[in-house]
């Protein structure tokens, strides 16, 4: 698909609408007297607008980090803003619809409600692999969206790259792949591939590797006439000042050695979580957390909330049924969570042993 195809997309509406021009967007200097924005005269460190030279320095450093021009790169407020952008941007609501994996992240259908679009979604294989020609036979005329999330949440594989090519290839509209959890995976970014692809869009986030969650910066990597809507579309400075400073001096640090610890525990714990006799499996994983099949999802869960190690239950989740996820914390968390395993053993031990009246 050629950028030409992928732009004929775009709801009418967005493709000829004049974007919101800021009081920052005109001015982009530095050096005066500021009575442009009414905005309050009195510094409080925050009374003025995020200025724009701010977000392109974050942007740069981006660009530096991930070997992609910066014309190439959207910041928005969490990945999730990005998602919401491309339900606004490509579909007409009440009309067009998108599609997704089952399981997966739960924001992509939530979009879909809140834009009304209709989302369909087509179940993994009992093995997490992707379903690639049911994902492409549940397509329409107006099917404009499909995501893909790899590594995959909650159920923590990676999909073959040659599979999610195969599918941008061949599907009709927009493909988003959302690789949040990709700085922990062996299977390599899209990211070298975009310029080959113009309706891929690919997502990534601050708030795995970097940790950087509180600060609620994702970003989107796409074509330039693609992120050049997300700018026009977005509200106006939808990241603040604070944020973009704290971003811009956190993002110079390296993250390798927080990235590879999380990786040796991760190989740790997946290899100590078999021996307890109330884990039925624990699935492979390229992300920084486990999926793990139990006997009793909801009592195990109780007992670590108990000992006040709080995991996440998914057992109501199609696919990963008496399953918890559980994300994996520093040496020291992840030996407590241990312990409260090895308590819960003890105890079914003991209940198991009681006599029967």
């Amino acid at each position: 698909m050629n950028i030409e195809n992928v732009l004929s997309l775009v709801r009418p509406n967005i493709a000829s609408m004049m974007p919101y021009s800021t009081a920052r967007d005109e001015y982009k200097g530095t050096i005066g007297i500021c009575l442009d924005a009414n905005e309050n005269p009195f510094n409080s460190g925050f009374n003025r607008y995020p200025s724009t030279s701010l977000k392109e320095r974050v942007r740069t450093l981006v660009s530096q980090k991930k070997g992609i021009s910066p014309q190439h790169i959207f910041l928005g407020n969490g990945s999730d803003e990005a998602i919401d952008l491309c339900y606004r941007i490509f579909c007409v609501p009440g009309k067009d619809n998108a599609i997704g994996i089952s399981p997966s992240y739960g924001m992509y259908s939530v979009c879909a409600s809140i834009n009304d679009v209709e989302y369909r979604t087509v179940s993994l294989n009992d093995d997490f692999s992707l379903p690639v020609e049911k994902l492409l036979a549940s397509a329409d005329e107006n099917s404009k969206l499909l995501f893909l999330c790899s590594p995959n949440n909650p159920t923590a594989n990676a999909f073959p790259v040659e599979e999610l090519l195969d599918i941008v290839r061949r599907f009709k509209g927009i493909v988003i792949v959302d690789e949040a959890y990709i700085d922990f995976s062996s299977t390599k970014s899209l990211l070298p591939l975009l310029d080959e692809h113009p309706n891929l869009i690919l997502l990534q986030t601050f708030s795995k590797a970097y940790g950087l969650a509180g600060l609620r910066i994702g970003m989107a990597f796409a074509a330039a006439p693609i992120i050049s809507l997300f700018r026009n579309v977005k509200y106006p400075y939808n990241i603040g000042t604070d944020t973009l400073e704290l971003a811009e001096k956190l993002l110079q640090k390296d993250v390798e050695e927080q990235r590879d610890i999380i990786l040796k525990e991760r190989t740790r714990v997946s290899q100590l979580l078999p021996a307890f006799s109330c884990v039925k499996r624990v699935y492979p994983s390229e992300a920084n957390f486990l999926l793990v099949k139990v006997t009793d999802a909801q009592a195990l869960y109780q007992h670590l909330l108990r000992g006040e190690v709080i995991v996440r239950d998914r057992s109501k989740v199609p696919l990963c049924e008496s399953c918890l996820r559980i994300t994996i914390g520093t040496p020291e968390e992840n030996k407590r969570m241990l312990a409260l395993f090895t308590e819960f053993d003890k105890q079914q031990i003991e209940n198991s042993q009681k006599p029967t009246i």
